[in-house]
């Protein structure tokens, strides 16, 4: 085989098709990952060939040994870091996006990508309750997302000290401090260097072992600046217990001393959906700008991300681009200018049609199925002897170990909580992570797809007992 042909078409998508429906219809039921999983995966690592085997051919090979290799993180028991699953409307509507590949970075490129993609923006910010007149982007996941709303912090910055940093780089400014509490998040971090700010610019201040913030020695921190520019950033669903930083506050704080406050809010923010857990993000309105993920709890495909900016013009002077081809229609949407990528994927597509399937209710649903979800957990912990809870449970993350009665050496503990979390990725019927809290090793499951049920839940109680019982008799 030598170049593609139009006769492959029909082929490879009446197989795949096929192929996936079987998938999806038994995912509920499939084991989260084969034992070997990694031989799997070692067997692709082959030479280039010279001659191609053909796409049939090709499709047929990813099916037998790749889906071996992967992990079912779209199924109802994946609870390993903060990923959800995907919609009926989005997995199609995504399918869609990719047989009519366009990119909306030019309205001129994609009417319909760049439509949906401006349009899925205000929806979404309708869905979380910010104002009307902020502007937003699209862009691949939650460190783009941060780097996109900390681009417009650092440009402001800039200005409030006659720089355009866009135009004229750092070097003529003094540092621009970042404050934190101990909940900043790694992609924060990440976001931070990569915009040449620097990681060592970032300071957190904490009043516990967990993270929370100081609210006085933030406020002390950003005195001593002398009304200079600073960047605060709060944290909506820190990733260990799903705790809030109290927003409010520290926005009073923020306005006090003049500084930009950025919320990352990956997917706490979603608590803004319901009654019950919007006060966790009370204030986030007052914020300069917001961030967060689409693949996980709006239950989009892999990959996206969303930010809003209160200032809109900020948004676009970081990511202007400009070339004599690159005609326009001004009166219409180029999301190329509002994001990080020139050329992207139509990630408006499958947003839309996922808010247009289920609306403001159907999210809110979800997000409040899913907190009963994790009170479940959190009570089969609490009733377990051989269990035990280490935090609050504010949204959709459990914090707990296994502690069986009479262990009570930390280190002993940390070792069996250890040897549990690679046992239970091994096992496959659920997946989950460890992680530290307090110093403690423990496990955090998130629950962000909407397939989870009540009995996912349960099995998850059950085999970290089970596997929890099995290593403490070795």
């Amino acid at each position: 085989m030598t170049a593609p042909t139009r006769e492959e078409i029909d082929q490879v998508l009446d197989l795949i098709s096929r192929e996936a429906r079987t998938y999806l219809d038994s995912v509920d039921g499939r084991p989260l990952r084969d034992q070997k999983a990694d031989d799997f995966a070692d067997g692709f690592m082959e030479p280039l060939p010279e001659r191609g085997a053909g796409a049939l051919e090709t499709l047929r090979e990813l099916l037998d040994r790749g889906l071996p290799a992967s992990v079912a993180s779209t199924g109802p028991r994946f609870f390993h870091f903060v990923i959800g699953g995907v919609t009926p409307a989005a997995a199609a509507a995504d399918w869609l996006t990719t047989a009519i590949d366009q990119n909306p970075g030019l309205w001129t490129a994609s009417p319909l990508g760049s439509a949906l993609g401006d349009l899925s923006v205000s929806w979404l910010r309708d869905l979380f309750g910010l104002p009307p007149s902020w502007g937003g982007t699209l862009v691949t996941g939650g460190t783009m997302a941060n780097y996109a709303g900390l681009a417009c912090g650092r440009r402001w910055c800039g200005l409030q000290q006659g720089v355009d940093v866009e135009e004229e780089g750092l070097s003529g400014l003094p540092p621009i401090p970042v404050f934190s509490s101990g909940y900043i998040h790694a992609s924060a971090r990440k976001a931070v260097a990569m915009l040449g700010i620097g990681r060592k610019q970032i300071r957190t201040f904490e009043r516990d072992a967990v993270g929370r913030v100081d609210l006085d020695a933030l406020a002390s921190a950003l005195r001593e600046l002398n009304g200079g520019p600073a960047i605060v950033i709060a944290n909506a669903g820190e990733v260990n217990a799903g705790d809030f930083d109290p927003i409010s506050s520290m926005a009073d704080v923020a306005e006090e001393h003049g500084a930009w406050l950025h919320v990352d809010g990956a997917f706490g923010l979603f608590a803004a959906l319901s009654p019950r857990t919007a006060h966790l993000v009370e204030g986030v309105d007052r914020a300069h700008s917001v961030s967060a993920d689409g693949h996980k709890w709006l239950n989009v495909p892999q990959d996206c991300g969303f930010t809003f900016v209160r200032d809109r013009e900020l948004l676009s002077r970081p990511f202007s681009v400009s070339a004599a081809y690159l005609a326009t229609e001004s009166e219409r949407p180029n999301l190329a200018y509002l994001a990080p990528e020139s050329s992207q994927r139509a990630r408006g597509i499958a947003v839309w049609a996922t808010l247009r399937a289920y609306g403001r209710e159907g999210y809110r649903e979800i997000v409040e199925r899913h907190l009963d979800l994790a009170q479940r957990i959190a009570s089969r912990v609490d009733e377990a002897p051989d269990l035990e809870r280490l935090a609050d449970v504010p949204l959709n993350i459990v914090c707990f170990r296994y502690h069986p009665h009479g262990v009570d050496d930390e280190a002993t503990l940390d070792e069996v909580n250890r040897r549990i979390g690679t046992e239970i990725l091994d096992d496959g019927r659920v997946y989950v992570g460890t992680t530290l809290y307090e110093g403690k090793v423990t496990f955090r499951p998130a629950i962000v797809n909407w397939r989870s049920r009540q009995e996912d839940v349960d099995l998850l109680v059950d085999v970290v007992r089970e596997l929890g019982s099995r290593t403490i008799a070795r």
